[in-house]
C-alpha cells in the first residue's frame, strides 16, 4: 500500500536496467521516510547483474527490483519523475496532474563498461556511476523545496 502522505517519485530511464533501478535503490535507502519511491523504463530490459553487484558492494541490495515500463505504473500519480539519461527526456510521456519533471543524466555504465577487459574493471564503471548517483540523490530533497 502506497502511503499517500508521502509524494510520489519516479526515476525513468531507457530500459529500466541501470541507472534508474540505482536511483530508486539510493533514495530508498536515503529517503524512503520522505518519498514512495519507483523507478521504470521507456521499455523494459531487465536487471542488469552488475548494477545489482555494484549497489550491493555499496551495501544497498536491488536484486529484488525488477524491470517495468511506465504503464506498469499507470495507477501511480507522481508527484516528481527524474529522467537520468537523455533518451528517456526525450521520449518522456506525459504525466497528468501537477508532476515535475527534472531531468539529471548519468553515464550509461554498458556503455562505458564495453571496453573494459575484465569483469573487475567493467564492475568498476558501474561503481563509479553508483556514487554519482547517490552523491545527486543524498541531497535529492533539498532540491525540490
Amino acid at each position: 500500500m502506497v502511503n499517500s502522505s508521502k509524494p510520489n517519485l519516479l526515476f525513468l530511464c531507457t530500459g529500466n536496467s541501470c541507472r534508474s533501478q540505482m536511483a530508486e535503490g539510493w533514495a530508498r535507502q536515503l529517503h524512503g521516510d520522505k518519498f514512495n519511491v519507483y523507478s521504470a523504463g521507456t521499455v523494459a530490459q531487465g536487471l542488469n547483474p552488475l548494477a545489482v553487484r555494484a549497489m550491493a558492494e555499496l551495501g544497498v541490495s536491488i536484486a529484488h527490483h525488477h524491470s517495468k515500463t511506465v504503464a506498469d505504473l499507470a495507477d501511480v500519480m507522481f508527484d516528481y519523475v527524474v529522467t537520468v539519461c537523455d533518451h528517456a527526456r526525450q521520449r518522456c510521456p506525459l504525466f497528468p496532474g501537477q508532476t515535475r519533471l527534472i531531468h539529471q543524466p548519468f553515464d550509461d555504465p554498458p556503455q562505458l563498461a564495453a571496453s573494459a577487459g575484465t569483469e573487475l574493471e567493467a564492475l568498476g564503471h558501474y561503481l563509479h556511476v553508483c556514487d554519482q548517483i547517490r552523491n545527486w540523490v543524498t541531497h535529492l530533497p533539498s532540491s525540490l523545496t
